[in-house]
């Protein structure tokens, strides 16, 4: 065994780690889009410029949407704006080629909101956290 040490890593140490996988994953499949990564990242403010809502997503590599984030605030739940930004994230994706969404969300977060908008569960990963299950929900468009 080498001798080595761990460290937290630094930004720049950070970028390369993900160079390194974009660069290996390039090498054994070529992208389907010219820029790797692009952010489709949209919010809802009301008159005075109070975010209501946002969605943080991600078209990567193969043309592939990965939802992170999408919420709401809280007074403003069951007011549409979650399809509102789903439906305008979508839209935008499948306009620059995109086939396929994925995403994760957990048991007391949104799985019946996804699922009504056509996504279905392709796994589950239970107690996580603990007594709790995080489902992984995927459509393709």
């Amino acid at each position: 065994m080498r001798d080595y040490i761990i460290e937290k890593s630094k930004s720049e140490e950070c970028n390369l780690v993900d160079n390194g996988i974009v660069e290996y994953n390039l090498s054994k499949v070529p992208f389907t889009q010219e820029k790797p990564f692009i952010s489709i990242n949209r919010v809802i403010k009301d008159k005075h410029g109070n975010v209501l809502a946002g969605i943080n997503s991600v078209l990567y590599c193969w043309n592939c949407l990965y939802v992170d984030i999408l919420w709401v605030k809280e007074e403003f739940r069951k007011e549409g704006y979650g399809s509102i930004l789903l439906n305008e994230v979508e839209k935008i994706a499948k306009e620059k080629g995109c086939k396929l969404i994925h995403l994760d969300t957990f048991d007391f977060q949104a799985k019946d909101f996804y699922i009504k908008h056509g996504y279905e569960v392709f796994g589950i990963l239970d107690e996580c956290p603990e007594n709790h299950k995080r489902y992984f929900l995927k459509k393709n468009i």
